[in-house]
């Protein structure tokens, strides 16, 4: 059972924007930190965005920063991905999942974590 949903993805031209949303139960929306994650063809892995649960704040990867911004709606347990001056890099799956904090911690350890909780993603487009 699917306990992310994804949407808002799309087709669009080279510096458009697109809007995507991803809506979580309570119990994981009040416990982790939302992420945005997206899988591009012939590519690994990449996480776009984290934003906290505690206090709201967030984390950019370098190729999105200045033209993404995460943000969440606590009334509608959903997170959003707004995505500015889209380039055809941008093209991929994108997928929302939690926990993206306990990622990061064990990214710079170097240790393995699997986040158990995903969407089944939102195919974005970006026509050159």
């Amino acid at each position: 059972e699917v306990q992310l949903v994804e949407s808002g993805g799309g087709l669009v031209q080279t510096g458009g924007s697109l809007r995507l949303s991803c809506a979580a139960p309570g119990f994981i929306f009040d416990d982790y930190a939302i992420g945005w994650f997206r899988q591009a063809p012939g590519k690994g892995r990449e996480e776009v965005s984290c934003i906290s649960n505690s206090d709201g704040s967030t984390d950019y990867a370098d190729s999105v920063k200045g033209r993404f911004t995460i943000s969440r709606d606590n009334a509608k347990n959903t997170v959003y991905l707004q995505m500015n001056s889209l380039k055809p890099e941008d093209t991929a799956v994108y997928y929302c999942a939690a926990d993206c904090r306990g990622s990061h911690i064990a990214a710079i350890r170097g240790i393995h974590y699997v986040m158990d909780f995903w969407g089944k993603g939102t195919l974005v487009t970006v026509s050159s």
